[in-house]
């Protein structure tokens, strides 16, 4: 029996482009928790952690309840855009024929993301891609990343080694969580982090483009 080759996703800014979203979101939950507007480029280097991890680095002098205000406010801004339509969270380009070629070629695909239970759910239904993964761990369940939980609980659903096993992200968090899990892993450089601090932070190959990802992973 052959071994699960595992290859493990993580959401914003991997697999879809969330940062408007988040950035708007993130604006009004400030605003609700009585905090200045964060800079919007100092949001994008915190996406991918859990929301309580990343409003705490954004906002580290303010109060634990200003911190639990914004955390709330942010749940609240978000579900309201997404229903109300307004909410963009587009795949990247090329992204769903990856995944399906992938998947028809015997890759066990998961997501690993600091977004929501139902963030993710939303998104990977938005886009019909729901049925192609096995196991999809978020930070509903699990500690921020780097904390290798949540690709530990994927590789146990699976079934899956750690040497069988590839995490696949865009920022230095995915790439330090898949150290601490002794897997290997690969960076992709149209997310949230440059390339090189995605290799300083142990990735073996950073892809520029999902058809390189692809190679990457079948090579």
């Amino acid at each position: 029996m052959s071994a699960v080759r595992l290859a493990v996703f993580d959401c914003d800014g991997t697999l879809s482009d969330g940062q408007a979203g988040v950035c708007n979101a993130m604006d009004i939950a400030f605003k609700d928790a009585s905090l200045p507007a964060p800079d919007r480029n100092r949001v994008r280097r915190i996406v991918g952690l859990s929301l309580p991890q990343a409003i705490r680095q954004l906002a580290p002098d303010a109060s634990s309840t200003q911190h639990s205000a914004a955390v709330e406010a942010y749940k609240f801004a978000f579900r309201q855009s997404r229903e109300d339509g307004s909410l963009h969270e587009p795949l990247f380009d090329g992204i769903p024929d990856v995944l399906r070629r992938l998947h028809a070629s015997g890759w066990t695909l998961g997501v690993a993301t600091g977004k929501s239970d139902r963030g993710l759910a939303s998104t990977l239904a938005a886009n019909s891609l729901s049925h192609l993964f096995v196991t999809t761990q978020t930070a509903d369940r699990h500690p921020s990343k780097p904390n290798p939980a949540m690709l530990a609980a994927a590789m146990a659903d699976a079934m899956a080694d750690p040497v069988d096993t590839i995490m696949i992200g865009d920022t230095v968090y995915d790439m330090q969580m898949a150290a601490a899990a002794g897997t290997r892993a690969i960076g992709v450089s149209w997310g949230y982090h440059e390339p090189a601090e995605l290799l300083d932070a142990g990735a073996f190959a950073v892809a520029g483009e999902p058809a390189e990802l692809e190679n990457l992973l079948n090579g």
